[in-house]
Formats: C-alpha cells, sequence, structure tokens
C-alpha cells in the first residue's frame, strides 16, 4: 500500500489530450495522494529526443507513467515504451486513432490504452496552419473532449489504477477505444437533447481526422489541400459549439453533473449548483 503515488506524464507532439492531462486529475492543485512529473519533446518526436526524456522519467522511478502522443505506433513513441517495458514501468498509451492498428501489440506487451476517436488530427499544411489556427483548433478539440465524457473517461481510468496502487491491489490498465457510446455514457449529460447534441459533436469530430488526412497526405495540389484542411478546422469548430449548446442545456435544468476530488483522492459527485458534493463509492 502507498501513501503516496508517483505519475510520470511523457509528452511527445500534441494532440488534444495533452494540454490539460496532469490538471484533470488533480483539477485545484490540493490532491495530497499524488506526485506528479512532467517530461516532454515538444512539437518534436525525434526518436533521440524521446529517449532522452524518457531516461529522465525513468529516473524519477515512477509507479506508473501514461505516454500521450499523436499515432503511437511511430518511432519516438514506440521506443519511449520499449524503456519503460525494459524497466518494468507499468504504462498507459493515451492516442488518437492510428493507434488502433497496433492495439493487440499494445495487449500482448501489457500496455494500457486509451484511445479518443474524437481526437483527431490538425490540418497541419503551411499554407493554411499558423500558431493562431494551431491554438484555436487545440481549443476546440479540447472543449469537445471535456464536454462529451472523453475527459471523464481518462480520469477515471487513470484514478482506478492510482487507488489500486494505494490499496495494494492488482494493477489493471485500461484498454479503452472511446467512440461515441461509450463516451456520452461518462459525459454526465442527462437531457437526452443534450446527449444527443454531445453524440453529434463527437461523431464530427470523429470525422475531422479523414479529411485531416486526406488534405495533409494524399491531395498533392496546394489549393485543393489548403481548402480541405480548413473544411476539416470548421468540422471541428462547428462540433465544439454542439458540445457547447449541449453542456449550456444542462445548466438551464440545473442538472450538471460535477465530480471533484477531495484531497486524498476521493472522487465527490454534485448535481445542483447550490449543493455540497457527496463522496462516490470507488
Amino acid at each position: 500500500m502507498l501513501e503516496i503515488v508517483k505519475l510520470g506524464i511523457l509528452k511527445t507532439g500534441c494532440i488534444g489530450s495533452a494540454p490539460l492531462l496532469e490538471f484533470i486529475i488533480n483539477e485545484r492543485a490540493e490532491r495530497k495522494d499524488i506526485e506528479t512529473r512532467i517530461v516532454g519533446t515538444g512539437a518534436s518526436m525525434d526518436k533521440k529526443h524521446c529517449e532522452d526524456v524518457a531516461n529522465s522519467l525513468i529516473d524519477y522511478k515512477p509507479n506508473f507513467v501514461i505516454v500521450v502522443s499523436p499515432n503511437a505506433t511511430l518511432p519516438g513513441p514506440t521506443i519511449v515504451r520499449d524503456l519503460f517495458m525494459k524497466n518494468n514501468i507499468p504504462t498507459i498509451v493515451i492516442s488518437d486513432t492510428p493507434t488502433k492498428k497496433i492495439v493487440k501489440n499494445l495487449e500482448a506487451a501489457g500496455f494500457g490504452y486509451i484511445i479518443p476517436e474524437a481526437d483527431s488530427m490538425i490540418g497541419a499544411r503551411r499554407e493554411f496552419l499558423d500558431s493562431v489556427e494551431m491554438a484555436l483548433f487545440n481549443s476546440d478539440v479540447i472543449k469537445v473532449l471535456a464536454i462529451t465524457g472523453v475527459f471523464n473517461l481518462i480520469v477515471q481510468s487513470i484514478d482506478k489504477v492510482i487507488q489500486a496502487f494505494k490499496n495494494g491491489k492488482k494493477i489493471a490498465l485500461p484498454k479503452i477505444t472511446v467512440n461515441a457510446e461509450n463516451s456520452i455514457d461518462a459525459s454526465g449529460l442527462q437531457n437526452p437533447y443534450a446527449r444527443s447534441k454531445a453524440m453529434a459533436a463527437y461523431e464530427i469530430a470523429q470525422r475531422v481526422a479523414s479529411l485531416s488526412s486526406k488534405g495533409c497526405f494524399v491531395i498533392k495540389e496546394w489549393e485543393k489541400y489548403t481548402i480541405i484542411v480548413a473544411a476539416a478546422h470548421e468540422m471541428m469548430r462547428s462540433a465544439a459549439r454542439l458540445a457547447d449548446e449541449a453542456r449550456e442545456m444542462e445548466k438551464t435544468e440545473d442538472s450538471l453533473n460535477r465530480y471533484p476530488h477531495r484531497k486524498d483522492g476521493a472522487k465527490l459527485h454534485k448535481t445542483r449548483l447550490i449543493e455540497k458534493p457527496e463522496k462516490l463509492d470507488q
């Protein structure tokens, strides 16, 4: 049994699940049951850079680690996983849809994984993407992932691993492909129209990936691929608006579910705005 669980997070490249990952599990920065160490390679996913930061995290001696990156099949994320496996560190992979191609390999190697299908690729063409566009796209993705239940699923999964370490129980790493159904089930949304809007938002966001991939890797004429990646970003913007509308519907009925953490890591729950949160059974 452990009083404090040491969690390592390695970020290489960026997907929508990455920027706020360490904060959604400790939303008020007051949890005393965990200690986190964050390392990253920035936008680069270079193999040598990934190896260097992985070794620095191994030196921290975490109880388990989370590796978050685009396309976990690439050499950088792969060498990170190999190093953690070599050092017997339980590892959870959070990545996007291309990672589904190696799910069986991840399971065979003992890795956990969470793959949000709505965490879609950005339209990374020089004729279109600049710093502002990149930031706006990611803000839209984050809103979709937060409202449609993806962040709830991620937090629930990580909390279960933390609790297992604290209680001295067998560690079961998550193995979840996040689709529209299990995401909305985790969202806490109750109004059926809010749920339908959130599902529509998720489905649209999920389809952004195919359009971005087409614009980035298939179409060669720059005038054509610029329009295509711009369309992908418009889709994500529309998804974010729908997700926002879903949350606003819950607010008008005072039925918005909230799940804050206590200092000891226990999960609390409340529905009405003016009420105290109570402990959930875990």
